[in-house]
């Protein structure tokens, strides 16, 4: 409790700390709205994008086609102050240096990387609206920690367990805008931002100690239980784990499982790995062996080979492991929501 007490009090000083970028890199400065980038894609490369299979993608593929399109907007949710902050924006660095484009990853109004557990669900929730009407690809969420607990607190807001209405909240101008519905670019119908649904969320060690400050208390029935407001959802867990994992981490309390017809995974992490430092990932692409197996990756469907993860990586190999399924899914939904989005073009014109 007394580390709690700390954790907290160390929170309250990084509220309105966010990182800011300069204003060419913010994505609301310049240049057209990814939704239109898509629709004027030559129709050579809309058909290639077409042909990818989201589950099979390579580093060249990404450096020599999805280069040129638009990319979802991943909300990252920190679980912790400060020097979890630089963790997971070292998780920024290395989808930057993987192929994903920084303009995706950075709040378009402050320029951070990340956003903290802190942070008010309904504003992220909002968000995603925003992005989503701009854009036309559906946002993805990793959280950490109780960044974790946050996220899948966002996907409850999103799927309406609480009965408010969100109000679209707009990055630029840091406020709610006087409205809770958009306009759904793939369709152009009205729709309330209550309903959305996100293509891809994940959550790493989000439970154990982090259940306890009373504001996660409304979480606790629902942390284990993803909705049907994301397709699909991974969630991360260790063993030796007091902060992020119920009865130390082990046994089936700490398996997350769908109410409804999300996909959820379960994948367990080396119980070596240390609980704040799994979104440290830009040093992992130092060593080329490293990030090849990292480009490379495929979920298996069993257990993975502790014992081999070990033998390669070391003591990082739980940072190894996360960095790589994250990414192979971040790849995956990347090309997924492009497809959907050049079909809906597609279908648009033709209606036309």
């Amino acid at each position: 409790m007394a580390l709690l007490l700390c954790h907290g009090l160390l929170s309250l000083g990084c509220v309105g700390s966010r990182e800011h970028g300069n204003s060419n890199q913010r994505a609301g400065s310049a240049g057209p709205l990814p939704i239109n980038r898509a629709k004027d894609l030559p129709a050579e490369v809309r058909a290639k994008i077409l042909a990818l299979d989201p589950e099979q993608v390579t580093e060249s593929q990404i450096k020599e086609l999805l280069a040129q399109a638009p990319a979802p907007r991943i909300i990252k949710i920190h679980g912790g102050p400060l020097p979890i902050k630089t963790r997971m924006n070292s998780f920024s660095r290395f989808l930057i240096a993987m192929g994903y484009p920084e303009s995706s990853l950075r709040d378009p109004g402050t320029g951070s990387f990340t956003f903290g557990y802190y942070e008010s669900s309904d504003k992220i929730s909002g968000l995603i609206g925003w992005h989503y009407e701009r854009e036309g690809l559906r946002p993805m969420i990793v959280g950490h920690s109780m960044g974790g607990i946050q996220a899948i607190r966002v996907l409850y807001k999103l799927a309406g367990a609480w009965t408010n209405p969100i109000p679209v909240w707009n990055p630029l101008t840091d406020r709610a805008e006087g409205r809770s519905e958009i306009v759904d670019p793939l369709t152009g119908k009205t729709r309330a931002v209550v309903g959305l649904q996100v293509c891809y969320a994940t959550a790493v060690v989000a439970g154990g100690l982090g259940r306890f400050p009373p504001n996660e208390w409304d979480m606790n029935r629902r942390l284990r239980l993803i909705p049907d407001s994301v397709e699909e959802f991974t969630g991360f867990q260790k063993g030796f784990d007091i902060f992020g994992g119920d009865y130390l981490g082990y046994g089936s309390a700490n398996d997350y499982r769908a109410t409804g017809q999300a996909v959820v995974r379960n994948v367990r992490l080396p119980g070596t790995t240390t609980h704040w430092g799994i979104p440290d990932a830009s040093g992992l692409l130092k060593d080329q062996q490293t990030k090849e197996w990292i480009s490379d990756y495929r979920p298996s469907h069993g257990a993975v080979d502790e014992a081999d993860l070990r033998r390669r990586f070391g003591l990082k190999s739980g940072r190894v492991l996360w960095a790589a399924d994250v990414w192979f899914s971040i790849k995956k939904h990347w090309v997924l929501e492009l497809q959907r989005l050049i079909r809906a073009g597609a279908s648009n014109s033709h209606g036309n």
